[in-house]
């Protein structure tokens, strides 16, 4: 059946084409408020609706419409930003947080610390030195600032251990012990309130962890060599019964699955409720370093990085490799989907999705997700004051700048923390 909101959506669609192509073109002439006004009149005027017909809706406009041209714009006018001096020896992982309408970056190095930087004053904040050895990972806790309205650091570290540091009192809120070898990758679950993460360790083990109870909750068992990172997949099933009730189950986690990758060159899926791996990924021919799940429309996929120099895209559904990405020339330690889009006018769908990678070859790169003779845009920083890329972390953080409302953060080998955008 055709309905009115139905054949609304197809008879704009060229016109939103069209509109956004102008757009394109034009926007360099009109300033950011000149903008908002201008998508917010043409989708009041071709929808017929009236701007109290959803909340924020001039938000949404404009954050869709500036998808769709960001990646020429972050590649023709971004620069370096912001450099955070600190660290000693090599930044092993990044985050981003916002906190009480401050932002803020927190970082694990191999210099045995913890550090907390202010993005507006680019100032450190706060240092932790409870570790005896590199800090592999650290998370900004979405768990603690949603219920306890608390800015705290999750860490895992050579100590076999997971630490949650609280960040004002610069005191430590809890321990997780169990593994019984170092800690490397960890994530917090998506659902239940960010209740549970997950870490994978030397000792060969994933560990799902309930943070109110400070126990461990499952232990995954099949990988025959260091499990180096983890990610919680989004929901996963699409059956409307099993949806409604993904709050059923040990830890409410049904449709969710947990992804891993080892140095034992695999990738692999566990179900979160009953730890029976589902699928194996074969492919990569050493060391996997990193993984992330897709989202949206790439919801079914799955990206690594390896030692081996590659980059490569998995399909869930098949179990299958779909693309592989060729051109680093040394360890890939870092994957990430970006937000930006590029695009295609020789294709069917008109644009595709851009991936990043880092490398010890200390390049940043950008890909085609479609196609993998496809590199986008590098960036190449200078060996003598980085001597490569660890870790990646796309930000949105407010530039005064015409330019680009993306940045990009990374961690480098010798230190230094730096900001484009």
């Amino acid at each position: 059946m055709t309905t009115l909101c139905s054949e609304k959506r197809t008879s704009t669609q060229p016109t939103l084409v069209i509109f956004i192509s102008l757009f394109q073109n034009a926007n360099r002439f009109f300033t950011e408020e000149e903008e908002i006004q201008l998508i917010i009149g043409h989708w009041v005027r071709t929808l017929n609706i009236k701007l109290g017909w959803i909340q924020d809706f001039d938000t949404l406009v404009v954050n869709y419409a500036s998808t769709i041209f960001m990646l020429d714009t972050f590649r023709s006018s971004s620069k370096l930003l912001k450099t955070f001096f600190g660290h000693t020896k090599q930044v092993w992982s990044i985050d981003y947080s916002t906190f009480n309408d401050s932002k803020f970056i927190c970082s694990g190095s191999g210099d045995k610390t913890v550090r907390v930087w202010d993005l507006e004053t680019n100032k450190q904040i706060q240092s932790f030195h409870e570790y005896v050895n590199d800090v592999y990972c650290v998370k900004f806790s979405p768990y603690h600032i949603h219920n306890h309205r608390r800015n705290v650091i999750c860490s895992s570290s050579n100590n076999n251990t997971v630490r949650f540091l609280d960040v004002k009192d610069s005191q430590q809120l809890q321990v997780f012990n169990g593994h019984t070898a170092w800690v490397c990758g960890i994530e917090f679950s998506p659902f239940n309130g960010n209740r549970y993460v997950c870490s994978g360790s030397g000792d060969k083990t994933i560990r799902l962890w309930d943070i109110e109870t400070s126990k461990s909750l499952h232990i995954f068992n099949r990988h025959t060599n260091v499990v180096w990172c983890v990610d919680f997949s989004p929901l996963q099933s699409n059956n409307s019964d099993n949806n409604k009730n993904n709050s059923i189950g040990v830890v409410g986690g049904n449709g969710y699955t947990i992804c891993s990758g080892s140095n034992d060159k695999t990738i692999r899926i566990w179900d979160i409720e009953t730890t029976k791996q589902l699928i194996t990924f074969i492919g990569h021919e050493l060391l996997v370093m990193s993984i992330k799940y897709g989202s949206n429309e790439l919801l079914n996929t799955i990206l690594s990085g390896s030692s081996d120099k590659s980059v490569r895209l998995w399909d869930i559904r098949s179990g299958k490799q779909i693309q592989v990405f060729n051109g680093h020339t040394n360890w890939v330690n870092a994957v990430e989907f970006s937000p930006f889009l590029v695009n295609n006018d020789n294709e069917v769908g008109g644009s595709s999705n851009v991936i990043c990678s880092g490398s010890k070859d200390n390049t940043i790169r950008f890909w085609d997700i479609r196609s993998n003779n496809k590199e986008l845009h590098l960036i190449k920083e200078d060996d003598k004051e980085d001597n490569g890329i660890f870790c990646l972390k796309f930000l949105q953080l407010k530039n005064n700048s015409r330019s680009c409302y993306i940045n990009l953060c990374y961690g480098s080998k010798k230190g230094p923390i730096r900001i484009w955008g």
